[in-house]
């Protein structure tokens, strides 16, 4: 683990871990749709073998699990011991699917031994891409197949592009990652998306855009899905961490801003919002 990506993993092994246990259901609910497009991309048959790359709380594994069977095998790993803690808590016993705290892009794989590597949503953290998958390649069967799914550009996405403009007027200015900087939208740009796997030895790169309407947030009202989505959003993600030393008023006003702008939005028990995505495949070259 290089310096650069210290504080990701630090705080995926600590707080943010700990957040996205708390709101698992939320979170996976919202991310279902992206990681079922996905699967079906990867196309996984009976009896396959997948790696799961940055599997969380182990959703997309245990989805993975059912569609390979009892005959093929799952290994899903994070370098968040909170959510590996609760992927194994989940687990049905008779389950393929293993779990293992473990970054994937350094950690030593079983060289040539999957059909599918896979991700929803955790391919954008590391601080070399293209070496992790160059890496990861290396445990992958000749002709197997990549599938994941990746944010597009924050302005495409509700989830942060609305309560961080909530924000103006309350908290300075914040000077955004630069394009390429490990972190949720690090794989916007799709040509880069390309040049990375590429680089690596895939082939066959293929780059759909995905959109849909999410879920966020979950309350039996109206008024309590608001009050739940405003929760999220100050306690999970890149706004939380903007307020985290903020004072008790500029908390209460960030959050009366959050609500405002979510009450704009359709749903009943849920906040509906716009979500962006890329479906990307490749190959790893037959020979």
């Amino acid at each position: 683990m290089t310096e650069k990506n210290v504080y990701q993993v630090a705080d995926w092994k600590g707080q943010s871990g700990e957040r996205w246990v708390t709101y698992q259901a939320r979170l996976d609910a919202m991310m279902a749709v992206f990681g079922q497009a996905a699967i079906e991309a990867a196309g996984p048959a009976m009896g396959e073998r997948v790696l799961d790359v940055g599997c969380g709380a182990g959703a997309s594994s245990l989805d993975l699990a059912a569609r390979v069977g009892a005959g093929g095998h799952v290994l899903g790993v994070d370098i968040s011991e909170p959510l590996i803690g609760r992927a194994r808590a989940r687990a049905p016993q008779d389950t393929p699917a293993v779990f293992q705290v473990a970054d994937a892009s350094s950690t030593e794989l079983p060289q040539g031994a999957f059909d599918i590597l896979f991700s929803r949503f955790g391919v954008m953290f590391f601080d070399d891409p293209t070496a992790a998958f160059t890496h990861m390649r290396r445990a992958l069967k000749p002709g197997a197949r990549v599938a994941f799914v990746c944010w597009r550009g924050m302005a495409e996405n509700d989830w942060v592009r609305l309560p961080m403009g909530a924000m103006k007027g309350i908290l300075p200015p914040m000077t955004p990652p630069g394009p390429e900087a490990p972190g949720p939208f690090s794989f916007g740009d799709q040509g880069r998306v390309a040049r990375i796997l590429t680089v690596a030895g895939f082939t066959d790169v293929a780059i759909a855009p995905f959109d849909a309407s999410i879920p966020f947030g979950k309350g039996e009202t109206r008024d309590a899905a608001l009050d739940d989505a405003v929760k999220m959003t100050l306690e999970v993600g890149p706004l939380a961490r903007s307020l985290a030393d903020q004072p008790d008023d500029i908390r209460a006003r960030a959050s009366a801003a959050v609500r405002a702008v979510f009450a704009g939005c359709p749903g009943e028990r849920s906040v509906m919002i716009d979500g962006a995505a890329w479906i990307v495949t490749a190959r790893n070259p037959a020979s």
